[in-house]
């Protein structure tokens, strides 16, 4: 968990035609930010970076749907429409990236936000991190550097919160906590302004309800009240997390302006000395030194046991993986014990969970062995298995002759798997947009998959174009087929009497076998039977079960496998070395079936 700023939240760019908001688009896609568009008067209707441009937030939100979070990189005199524009369109958070944007035109932006019920960070910020997960603004300066210096807490496990009020210091006091081995839960630079949005009480409050913040670190500056009415929420009991500070500008006098326009000594108010007695007569942890901070909050989390501190091994670790942790005597896949895991759960079950990082309940992992089981052999004619066979054929090894049959699993086969799942998932984005040529001629009743069906199978008659995962060159109707959609109905995936409703599933938004069975629907109904295939099913069943197409090949590669190992196997145990392989001409001699 982290405050603020999540993998799924999804981001706007206002100023992303501009050269800093291109760059920094780039830094938080790299990062993994889940960025969905942008901004720029003027310029709706181009692209940056393969992300749709619009002339405005208000119709971003109507052509994407709701955003969460809008990244402004636009001049100081134009902030204040930029921002209204957001607050206006149901961004609930704004981070507005510029200095010197006019005290009244940000008093303004604090009025429309309080009115709409919304936040902003900043001005002259530098933006937010939540480690791991995304990152919105320029922390960090670049993706590698960015993943590099920011330890991300564990999975359930925790870190602690920055609260910075220096830009350059939010990376900083990051770097040098996980160089300490220390994990961070969330980076929020408030800006440098006189005045903000979102300040330090109000960042420590929001850390203060995260389970996933064991500590607030504050990298604190003279001028201001912030760091004292911190103390007094300490004080008050309402924040009980423990706060270790870092106040900088120890040196400046009064009427000194440090760093920033918020950083200004007036008379008594805002000094280094108040800050510090302050937070330190209300528990916190003060350390004189920048350098000393790191060590202070070490001690800070050992002492209370925390998740957020590295093992030593952690803390030498040049790269990380979150698939598999070996200890003395114990293996963990995805954070379950292996050893607890045999004999408990199938293989096909295990294969899920290492690609999802979740345990799936048995009529997931039976339907999932199915899928494994479905594509274990499908004779001597595919690719793979010739592939296998013929290198088997020159005296290679197993696993060079394997090897080869599995390197011939590509696009064009095994690929249909993935082809089917993207295209069925494309039929469920136009349905759900009401992206049809014309609803008017929609038959009563009819589902908006169907109509979408009807329109594609349309265009298909007339192109001649092929779509992955239906039809067979040998099988018409295919009991592999009939069998995986009878057990995903076991499994709860789809409900054959309401064959257009959503997919249960928590990681699917919509129901691809729906779509398939549209396709099919679609087809017969013009007289030209094209029933989905086993690898349609495959696609449609593994896409609903809210796995990443991307794996779908390689989960293909898994099931053959052993099929072309008995190839393998036979070709070096029954057949003369070098011999012509025919591709079709061959007959079964092994066991009658039942």
């Amino acid at each position: 968990m982290s405050i603020l700023l999540s993998k799924s939240s999804r981001v706007l760019v206002q100023g992303i035609t501009g050269r800093e908001g291109q760059a920094r688009t780039r830094l938080m896609l790299d990062y993994g930010t889940t960025v969905i568009g942008g901004v720029t008067p003027g310029k709706g209707g181009t692209e940056v970076l393969g992300l749709p441009v619009f002339n405005s937030c208000a119709d971003a939100a109507r052509a994407l749907g709701p955003i969460d979070i809008s990244v402004l990189f636009v001049p100081a005199p134009a902030m204040k429409d930029a921002a209204l524009d957001a607050i206006n369109a149901g961004v609930k958070l704004s981070v507005l990236v510029a200095d010197r944007v006019p005290v009244w035109d940000a008093m303004a932006i604090a009025a429309a936000a309080k009115e709409k019920g919304a936040a902003f960070l900043g001005p002259n910020t530098l933006g937010l991190a939540s480690p791991g997960q995304a990152v919105v603004g320029m922390i960090g300066g670049r993706a590698e550097s960015a993943r590099e210096w920011f330890k991300p807490p564990l999975p359930g496990g925790a870190g602690v919160g920055i609260i910075s009020r220096s830009g350059g210091m939010s990376s900083s006091t990051a770097y040098y906590l996980g160089q300490a081995g220390i994990r961070i839960s969330s980076i929020i630079h408030i800006g440098g302004d006189a005045v903000l949005g979102l300040r330090i009480p109000d960042i420590a409050l929001l850390f203060e309800q995260d389970p996933a913040t064991d500590a607030i670190i504050i990298f604190g500056e003279i001028g201001g009240s912030q760091e004292e009415e911190l103390a007094d929420l300490i004080r008050a009991g309402r924040i009980t997390k423990p706060v270790a500070a870092y106040i900088g500008g120890k040196a400046a006098k009064a009427g000194t302006r440090f760093s920033h326009a918020g950083a200004i000594i007036e008379g008594n108010k805002g000094t280094h000395a108040g800050k510090v007695a302050a937070l330190r007569e209300a528990g916190a942890t003060v350390a004189d030194a920048f350098g000393d901070l790191p060590a202070a909050v070490v001690s800070i989390l050992r002492a209370k046991g925390s998740s957020a501190l590295m093992t030593e091994a952690e803390r030498r670790a040049v790269w990380t993986t979150a698939v598999t942790k070996i200890e003395p005597n114990k293996v963990a896949v995805r954070g379950h014990d292996i050893a607890s895991l045999m004999g408990k759960v199938s293989f096909g079950a295990a294969v899920y969970l290492i690609l999802t990082g979740r345990l799936p309940d048995e009529k997931v992992g039976r339907l999932m062995d199915a899928i494994l089981v479905s594509s274990i052999d499908h004779g001597a004619t595919p690719p793979s298995c010739l592939a296998a066979r013929t290198v088997a054929s020159t005296g290679a090894s197993l696993s060079q002759s394997v090897a080869a049959g599995i390197m011939s699993i590509n696009r064009h086969h095994g690929g249909a798997i993935e082809d089917c799942a993207r295209y069925l998932g494309s039929i469920i984005e136009r349905a759900a947009s009401g992206a049809v040529a014309d609803a008017s001629s929609r038959p009563p009743r009819a589902s908006a998959l169907d109509t979408i069906a009807a329109e594609e199978v349309a265009r298909i008659k007339s192109t001649g174009d092929r779509i992955s995962g239906f039809g067979h060159r040998i099988h018409t109707k295919d009991p592999r087929t009939a069998r995986l959609f009878e057990l995903a109905v076991q499994a709860g995936l789809f409900d054959p009497a309401q064959p257009n409703a959503e997919c249960r599933m928590p990681d699917a938004a919509a129901s691809h076998i729906a779509a398939a069975r549209a396709i099919e629907r679609a087809f017969a109904d013009i007289g030209k039977p094209l029933p989905i295939n086993v690898d349609g099913a495959i696609g449609a069943i593994l896409a609903d079960l809210g796995l990443d197409p991307k794996v779908f090949n390689g989960i293909f590669m898994i099931a053959r496998t052993p099929g072309l190992v008995a190839h393998v196997v036979e070709e070096q145990t029954r057949e003369k070395p070098m011999r012509r392989i025919d591709p079709v001409n061959h007959a079964y001699d092994g066991p009658s079936g039942n």
